[in-house]
């Protein structure tokens, strides 16, 4: 059998390739899955999608008319994906239930220390050989306060880091977890971790309960001076009230690796095309906004489990097994 797999990274297609030799042949395909591509399945039973491949009702019908089966997606999360309607239709679909955290949460930090220490802007100056230090003044991340918005095991291994600063920590989350409690974090209101967080960032799925988990309200709440970095999905906040803050001159710093409208965009290069999004254009032009293009997971350990815990999921597919990775079982 060959699995169409869309979306793949250039540095992800070897990985794929050679996870599945000798099991299944693979065709790997840069595109991604949509009303215009999803025809590509046809014949397919089993296809592989990231997590900027958009499955709505339209394209699932599509895949289904087409003879596709299974959808095993290479991500954790699943808000792309119609599950109700895959249902209906007898798609099986699974995802990576979990992979390295530290992937996720070390970047997250990279993000917090660039846009605290300006060192993006420093290093273009230095490759203009202008070594000035105006307006590069940071602030020390010791005895300050860490804000971690959901506190599962990217939160956790984020608050470790944090913890190893010598900060604050400060938890908001449905149900605590122990080992931040054993670093000494606090678990709060969100509104008290917003009004009191030097540091706030994100580490919760996108769902209907948390779209806009950050909206207008909850950003004024948060210091003047504060930094903000997400790194788990652009729909927890509300980009274009975050954009009226930036422009209000709130925020030391704003590092994004996700953003609400992102599909269509990210992994793609528009470097020589206008770039229409009105909202995405308005933040970029901010000095202390960094975005860079949902990478965080992007390392050769964190992959690699995605990689294999796919190859895991199709072969429980086709012998009739199913597993904790499963969304929609097989009918």
């Amino acid at each position: 059998m060959e699995i169409l797999a869309f979306g793949v990274q250039a540095d992800e297609r070897p990985l794929i390739e050679a996870a599945f030799a000798g099991r299944h042949e693979t065709r790997c395909l840069d595109v991604f899955l949509n009303e215009d591509t999803a025809p590509i399945a046809a014949g397919h039973e089993v296809i592989s999608t990231s997590v900027n491949c958009g499955l709505d009702r339209r394209v699932l019908e599509i895949l289904g008319a087409g003879g596709t089966r299974m959808i095993a997606q290479r991500s954790t999360g699943f808000n792309n994906i119609d599950l109700a309607v895959a249902e209906r239709l007898g798609l099986t679909v699974s995802r990576v239930s979990s992979y390295s955290p530290y992937s996720v949460a070390e970047f997250a930090w990279a993000l917090a220390l660039a846009v605290n220490r300006r060192i993006v802007r420093a290093s273009t100056r230095t490759r203009d050989f202008d070594f000035r230090l105006d307006g590069l003044m940071g602030r020390d991340m010791h005895g300050r306060t860490a804000g971690v918005l959901g506190t599962g095991r990217i939160g956790e291994a984020f608050s470790r880091i944090a913890h190893g600063f010598g900060m604050r920590l400060l938890g908001w989350d449905i149900a605590e977890n122990p080992a931040c409690r054993d670093l000494g974090m606090a678990y709060v209101p969100k509104e008290q971790l917003l009004a009191e967080a030097d540091l706030v960032t994100l580490h919760v799925p996108l769902m209907s309960e948390t779209q806009h988990l950050l909206d207008a309200a909850a950003l004024k709440a948060m210091k003047d001076d504060a930094i903000l970095v997400n790194s788990s999905r652009g729909g927890l906040i509300d980009t274009a009230a975050l954009v009226d803050e930036l422009r209000a001159g709130r925020f030391t710093g704003v590092g994004l690796d996700v953003y609400e409208a992102e599909a269509g965009l990210f992994f793609l290069d528009k470097s020589l095309q206008a770039i229409e999004d009105d909202t995405l254009a308005r933040l970029m032009t901010f000095p202390n906004v960094l975005v860079t293009s949902h990478q965080a997971y992007y390392t050769e350990d964190a992959v690699g489990q995605i990689v294999d815990t796919t190859v895991s999921n199709v072969l429980d597919y086709t012998a009739g097994r199913r597993s904790g990775n499963v969304l929609v079982p097989r009918s």
